[in-house]
């Protein structure tokens, strides 16, 4: 497949979180046009408005949006961020109850309306929500998929980088795993340009002791910054917009996004973000990606956490 023209992005959800993700894909023009749907039209009108006051400085993105689901028809890539915020003090999983009852409701009209788009979940738990999702529409799972720990790896990346003295984008590591309190890093594929970050630790820059309470803050970053400013938004939304891109400009990218896995290093039925490679044709799981006798056990631990939570919901 090729890169996708006059591409048009719609983001359900005019919060913090999905208004965010709108005005990141206005500025990196992700989309030739961007749309943005709530059901609360005052506020939804008043964002688009506001966006639309700034596209002097965008390029030639567009954004439109309202109240009324029209508005997403003729969408390649539909990004899911509507559903109740994750409050101070409270897990990813505690959300699940609420925000599975408001996917049930929407996502049959999502689909009435853009039947042929790219979902992508990021509301939370977005890996419960990618199960859920993907069982309500039917569609294939390469094609209904969240944003997972994207951002996570980002947070990572930067805290390495910001410890070893070199660029972020110089730095190749992945966070996999439960979007949550199970997640984890790939330690043993990690790497500093061409030196494994193993082997860089061990040069004294970041001792391998110091990994666990590394992968700790990564965590435990969102909880942070809610507590501090009561959302996460800028950088989930700048996260969401580059995965979107990945799929409208056909790019190939591997990204952490997850999908319900199929056998997958021996686990099935499960959302949990692992390597993929992200395209027009959605998301594939890196099936080669390598893990230690350690990350594999880590991984199974992440999958039963989120089958259990399944589970609860009667899933």
């Amino acid at each position: 497949m090729a890169e996708i023209a006059n591409s048009k992005l719609t983001v359900i959800g005019a919060g913090s979180v999905g208004s965010s993700l709108a005005y990141a894909a206005l500025i990196r023009q992700s989309a030739r046009t961007v749309a943005l749907y709530d059901i609360q039209t005052a506020k939804v009108e008043a964002e688009v408005l506001d966006l639309a006051h700034g596209t002097q400085f965008t390029g030639s993105s567009e954004i439109i949006g309202g109240d009324d689901l029209s508005v997403i028809e003729g969408s390649h890539v539909v990004v899911i961020t509507a559903g109740a915020k994750q409050e101070p003090g409270q897990t990813r999983l505690e959300l699940a109850g609420t925000n599975v009852r408001i996917l049930q409701s929407m996502m049959p009209q999502l689909l009435e309306h853009a039947p042929d788009a790219t979902y992508i979940l990021v509301t939370n738990p977005c890996d419960v929500l990618t199960v859920i999702a993907q069982k309500i529409s039917g569609l294939p799972v390469n094609r209904v998929f969240a944003s997972g720990t994207v951002l996570d790896t980002s947070r990572l990346r930067w805290e390495l980088g910001r410890r070893l003295g070199v660029s972020t984008s110089s730095i190749h590591a992945y966070i996999v795993g439960e979007h949550g309190d199970t997640e984890f890093p790939l330690w043993s594929s990690a790497s500093v340009g061409p030196v494994p970050l193993l082997d860089w630790s061990r040069a004294g820059a970041v001792t391998e002791s110091e990994f666990d309470g590394i992968a700790l803050d990564v965590r435990d970053a969102a909880y942070k910054v809610i507590n501090g400013k009561g959302a996460t938004n800028y950088a989930i939304g700048l996260s969401g917009a580059r995965i979107v891109e990945a799929v409208l400009r056909d790019e190939h990218a591997v990204m952490p996004v997850s999908t319900v896995l199929d056998d997958y290093q021996g686990i099935s039925g499960v959302a949990l973000s692992v390597p993929s490679v992200v395209s027009a044709a959605g998301a594939v799981p890196v099936a080669g990606t390598p893990y230690s006798e350690k990350e594999h056990r880590l991984l199974h631990d992440s999958a039963a956490a989120l089958r259990t939570s399944l589970a609860s919901l009667g899933f």
